[in-house]
């Protein structure tokens, strides 16, 4: 679904992505993990479109994304701190996009009701607090029912009531035989989540490898622990 072919990119000296190749298919939900700086943050703009790579490629369904921006309708990407006008409302922000897209296929409202968001759609976006912008993000990522979804540390911010609806409706959506893209820095909130897992440091793909794999390689059922055990054996 996506291929990403031996990437490189540089922001002046530093070297943000190292020969970085990847394959995501349908139907995965894959965590992608590593230190701040690793590069995840760089890889998921590459695939957006917002960073082109100095070399290498990147394909989604067998084609090339350089200069074809329509594929990202297939895109649903929550972002980590989501950045709305401050004097629009929630409401005015939901129908802006709405207008936008012009989509003409059926809206996933799932996370606007169960977020119960309607009862604020009069709130300005400067008065809500971070986790009320997250669910904005949320309801955005989720409303157009992509084929893919890009969530970048998408429970940061979240109370616990919020965060089990977002999480249920991820496992909701994989169960459809979507692609979902998660980073986090929260591994314990991945448990019940990810098919497989990529970890990065310094620009490079360390390993990916499947849940079931991980855990059955070290003999650990939490992913916390069992990535613990194997950045420990590279040390």
């Amino acid at each position: 679904m996506i291929e990403i072919k031996n990437c490189q990119k540089k922001f002046g000296k530093l070297q943000v992505l190292q020969d970085v190749s990847l394959t995501f298919n349908q139907g995965e939900c894959i965590a992608l993990i590593g230190p701040n700086g690793c590069g995840k943050t760089t890889l998921i703009k590459s695939i957006l479109g917002m960073v082109l790579p100095d070399s290498g490629s990147i394909e989604y369904n067998g084609k090339s994304v350089l200069g074809d921006y329509q594929y990202r309708e297939h895109i649903g990407y929550m972002p980590q701190i989501g950045r709305y006008p401050d004097n629009m409302t929630i409401g005015q922000i939901i129908e802006m996009i709405k207008q936008i897209r012009q989509s003409d296929q059926p809206l996933d409202e799932d996370l606007l009701k169960a977020f119960e968001l309607e009862k604020m759609f009069n709130k300005q976006m400067r008065t809500l607090s971070g986790g009320t912008t997250q669910k904005v993000s949320a309801v955005l990522a989720f409303l157009f029912n992509p084929e893919v979804l890009i969530l970048d540390e998408p429970t940061a911010g979240l109370d616990p009531l919020a965060s089990e609806i977002l999480k249920e409706k991820i496992i909701a959506e994989k169960q459809k035989g979507k692609l979902i893209l998660i980073t986090s820095h929260l591994l314990s909130e991945l448990d019940d989540l990810i098919t497989e897992i990529i970890f990065m440091q310094d620009g490079q793909v360390h390993f990916h490898k499947k849940v079931a794999d991980l855990k059955q390689q070290t003999q650990e059922e939490k992913i916390s622990k069992a990535i613990a055990q194997i950045l420990k054996q590279r040390s």
